[in-house]
């Protein structure tokens, strides 16, 4: 099945890439969750609007994504939610919980599907996550979850 990418899916492609995927996983998976839409020559020309789209999101170069890695690297991040006393959070933190929280301590405005959270952050702590700044390029930010 050939479809054209609308949201950044981890392991696929970019907004605007055209994939050929499984029946079963575009059908099923991607297309119901508006991550992708059927390939047809009319939706072609939509690709040209969201290349554009992603273009005006994205990190123009790799010395860009080196200088904001950087000041992430050397940002203080601090996360403040509900706990229970056991140090168990009520929910999740989200990713955008994370990108709210590292422009409240002085960062650069990320895109939240760029930021990649290995398993749930469930626990009160410090945890780290990856920010995909460009291609060749991801960061790692330390948030420290602490209690409301």
């Amino acid at each position: 099945m050939k479809l054209i990418i609308t949201t950044e899916v981890s392991g696929l492609g970019a907004p605007g890439d055209i994939v050929e995927v499984k029946d079963g996983y575009g059908r099923n998976y991607l297309i119901p969750r508006g991550f992708a839409i059927r390939w047809t020559r009319g939706a072609e020309s939509q690709i040209a609007s969201i290349k554009k789209a992603r273009d005006a999101r994205e990190i123009r170069d790799l010395g860009t994504a080196k200088e904001v890695a950087g000041q992430l690297g050397a940002l203080k991040v601090k996360l403040k939610t509900r706990a229970g006393e056991s140090g168990r959070l009520f929910g999740s933190v989200t990713t955008s919980d994370i990108a709210d929280a590292v422009k409240a301590a002085g960062g650069p405005q990320l895109d939240r599907r760029r930021i990649e959270i290995g398993s749930a952050i469930k626990s009160l702590g410090t945890h780290r996550v990856s920010v995909k700044l460009h291609p060749e390029l991801a960061a790692t930010v330390e948030v420290e979850i602490i209690a409301d």
